[in-house]
């Protein structure tokens, strides 16, 4: 029975004993442990840094590239309103913004040429429908202040109107200011 005793006891002893038995294991594990992980940090901080920076006198500092690199974010567009040879036609503007809906019927937009759709809205008249396309109505979104010019959006609402049974004449262009016409 003794001998069983001490295996038992060898056996508890060797639960309790840890993989390190020797002062070298010691060393290892203490470099492994430490030394390891540093190298580690060190080498994905070399390769997160590392990048083909150019070099001075290169191509960095070419105008094209100060160009592209300080390039606005937004731009300014100037309309000239008093030249209509700038200025889009109804069918353009047409094309253009109101065709993804008013072609295919899409949020319950009446489609181009739909006699019966377009009737009791033309009989409200040019203005009503012009107010309507710049203020928006039910799913339509508002056109005024957008792309295009308030003008332009009139054409538009005349070449709809007029496939939809209206007999609107064309908007007069808006007149040049008057220090414009000064010049």
């Amino acid at each position: 029975m003794s001998g069983t005793q001490d295996h038992a006891h060898d056996h508890a002893e060797e639960a309790h004993e840890g993989p390190i038995k020797t002062p070298k294991q010691l060393a290892l594990a203490v470099l492994f442990a430490f030394v390891v992980p540093i190298i580690v940090i060190i080498m994905l901080a070399n390769y997160v840094t590392t990048d083909a920076k150019p070099a001075a006198g290169s191509e960095a500092l070419e105008a094209m590239a100060v160009a592209a690199r300080i390039q606005p974010v937004g731009m300014l567009e100037i309309k000239d309103l008093s030249n209509p040879a700038t200025l889009k036609t109804g069918e353009q503007v047409f094309q253009a913004q109101c065709a993804a809906c008013h072609v295919s019927g899409a949020a319950g937009a009446p489609k181009l040429a739909d006699l019966a759709a377009w009737a009791p809205r033309v009989k409200t008249g040019f203005d009503a429908l012009w107010n309507s396309a710049l203020k928006g109505k039910n799913a339509m979104g508002a056109q005024g202040g957008g792309d295009f010019s308030d003008f332009e959006i009139a054409r538009a609402v005349v070449y709809i109107a007029n496939q939809g049974g209206a007999k609107f004449d064309e908007p007069k262009a808006p007149a040049a200011p008057a220090s414009a016409a000064a010049n």
